[in-house]
C-alpha cells in the first residue's frame, strides 16, 4: 500500500523588535364604437338583412362553422330567393377557401318571382387553422354577383395517451394482489370521451375510473391497474379503452406471473460490495439491494464474518417483485485490504444468500507545522524560543528544548483536527528574552 506524503503548514511569524517574516394603453375601441353609433338606421338594417342583388337573396349572408375536427365535415343550409317581379337565372356558383364546397345546388338554376331554393355549404378541413372563403353566385339580375362569406376553424381531434403504455407486474403470490398506477392524458385540442374499458387476461382488473369520462385538452386522469393471480404461471392481457379521440381504442399491454411461496428467491446485488479506500479510524459506507423473486421473502438476519464490517437494514419483509436496500459500513482498524462474507438468512428457497464485502484501510496522513521567521537585527542574539497554545484561549508553552539558532522550526507533535497558535521570542547573550511576536494560527486537517 502506498503511503501518503506528509502534509505541512508553512507559517511566518514576526515578533516585536525581531524582523520576522409604467405602461400607457390607448383605447381605440372607444373611437370605433363612437363611429358605429353614427351609422344610419338604413345601413344597420342592411347589415342585418340577407344579401340582396337585383332581386336575388341569400340567407344567411354569412356562414360561420366554428370549430370542426380535421377529417370530419359540417354543413349549413343556405336559401336563395327571388324578390323581383321576373324570373332570375343563377348561372354559376364559385367557392373559394380550402375545405369549403356546396352540395344540392344545381347550376343553372331558374327562380320565378317569389320562388326559393335551398342547398348546403360544407366545411371539410384537412389541416389545422382558421379558414375564410366566399361563395359567389352569378345571376342575370341587375347586380350580377351575390356573395356569401364563409369561415371556419379546423382543429385536431382529441388524442388519448397512456403513461405507462404497458404493465409488467412481475411475480405475485397466488391469492395476493399488486397495484400499479396508470395516467391517461388528452394531448389533442378537442375533448375526448372515454367509455367502459375491456380487460382481457386472467387476474387483471382496474379500479378508480368513473365512466363515461370526458377529458378536456391537456387534462389527465389517474386510476389503478390490479393483478390478482389465482393460479401459478404467466398471464398476459390487454386493457382496451374506447374513446372519441383520433384512435378509437387505446390498448395497454398487461403481464404478470402467479407464484407460490415455495418458489420465492432472494437476490442480492451487487454480488461484491467494495467500499474502497477508507482512512483508519474513520468509516465508509456502500449500499446493496435485496430483491424478492417469485414470492414474498422475509429476511430475518444477516451474519458478517469480520468486526470491521457491519450491515444495517435487516430484518425486512420484501413483497414479490419488490426491492429493499441495505447499508454496509466499513471501519478499518489497520492499514490493508479486508474481505469478508455476509450471509442473509430468509424464508426463500435459497435461505442463505451471501455477498462479498471488501474494503481497504489506509493510514491517516501525518501532519506537521513548519515555522520560519527573519533573523533579529538586535545585537548579540544567540537564539530563539518557540511557544505554542492549543485553541483560541489559554497560556503559551515553550515547545523547543533548547535555543533554536536557526530561524525555522518544525512542530511534528500536532493532532488531527486541532487548531494551534504560535509565537517566537529572541534571546541575547545576556539571556535576555524579547517580548513575544503576534500569534499566528495553524489549523490541522481532520482525518
Amino acid at each position: 500500500m502506498d503511503e501518503k506524503p506528509k502534509e505541512t503548514v508553512l507559517l511566518r511569524v514576526s515578533p516585536p523588535r525581531i524582523l520576522l517574516s409604467g405602461v400607457a394603453i390607448v383605447l381605440a375601441l372607444a373611437a370605433l364604437t363612437g363611429c358605429q353609433g353614427f351609422s344610419t338606421g338604413k345601413a344597420a338594417a342592411q347589415g342585418a338583412q340577407d344579401t340582396v342583388s337585383g332581386g336575388l337573396t341569400a340567407t344567411p349572408a354569412t356562414v360561420t362553422f366554428g370549430n370542426v375536427q380535421i377529417g370530419t365535415s359540417q354543413s349549413q343550409t343556405v336559401t336563395l330567393g327571388n324578390t323581383s317581379s321576373s324570373t332570375l337565372n343563377v348561372t354559376d356558383a364559385t367557392v373559394t377557401g380550402t375545405g369549403f364546397n356546396t352540395t344540392g345546388l344545381t347550376i343553372p338554376l331558374a327562380l320565378s318571382p317569389g320562388q326559393s331554393a335551398t342547398f348546403s355549404v360544407v366545411f371539410a378541413p384537412s389541416a389545422a387553422g382558421s379558414v375564410t372563403g366566399n361563395l359567389a353566385l352569378t345571376n342575370d339580375g341587375s347586380i350580377s354577383v351575390v356573395n356569401v362569406a364563409l369561415s371556419g376553424t379546423a382543429v385536431t381531434p382529441g388524442s388519448l395517451t397512456a403513461n405507462p403504455t404497458s404493465f409488467n407486474f412481475g411475480s405475485v403470490l397466488v391469492g395476493s394482489s399488486q397495484t400499479q398506477s396508470e395516467t391517461l392524458t388528452n394531448m389533442g385540442s378537442e375533448n375526448v370521451t372515454l367509455s367502459t374499458p375491456v380487460v382481457t387476461g386472467a387476474g387483471f382488473s382496474y379500479t378508480g375510473l368513473s365512466l363515461p369520462l370526458t377529458l378536456a385538452p391537456n387534462q389527465s386522469t389517474t386510476f389503478s391497474v390490479v393483478f390478482v393471480p389465482t393460479v401459478a404461471g404467466a398471464s398476459d392481457g390487454t386493457l382496451s379503452i374506447p374513446n372519441s379521440g383520433s384512435s378509437a381504442t387505446l390498448d395497454i399491454a398487461l403481464s404478470g406471473t402467479g407464484a407460490t411461496a415455495a418458489s420465492a428467491q432472494l437476490q442480492i446485488t451487487p454480488s461484491t460490495i467494495n467500499i474502497g479506500k477508507v482512512t483508519v479510524g474513520t468509516s465508509g459506507t456502500q449500499t446493496g439491494t435485496l430483491t424478492a423473486i417469485a414470492g414474498t421473502v422475509t429476511v430475518a438476519s444477516v451474519s458478517v464474518g469480520g468486526s470491521e464490517f457491519t450491515v444495517s437494514g435487516v430484518p425486512v419483509t420484501i413483497p414479490a417483485g419488490q426491492t429493499a436496500n441495505f447499508t454496509v459500513t466499513f471501519t478499518p482498524q489497520s492499514s490493508g485490504t479486508a474481505s469478508v462474507t455476509a450471509v442473509f438468512t430468509s424464508n426463500a428457497s435459497n435461505p442463505s444468500a451471501s455477498v462479498t464485502l471488501a474494503g481497504t484501510g489506509v493510514a491517516a496522513p501525518a501532519h506537521s507545522v513548519n515555522l520560519t521567521w527573519d533573523a533579529s537585527t538586535s545585537p548579540n542574539i544567540i537564539g530563539y524560543n518557540v511557544y505554542r497554545r492549543t485553541g483560541s484561549s489559554g497560556s503559551f508553552t515553550r515547545i523547543n528544548n533548547a535555543l533554536d539558532s536557526l530561524t525555522a522550526y518544525t512542530d511534528s507533535a500536532v493532532a488531527d483536527g486541532q487548531t494551534y497558535y504560535y509565537e517566537t521570542t529572541a534571546v541575547n547573550s545576556s539571556n535576555e528574552e524579547s517580548a513575544p511576536s503576534t500569534p499566528v494560527k495553524a489549523v490541522i486537517p481532520a482525518p
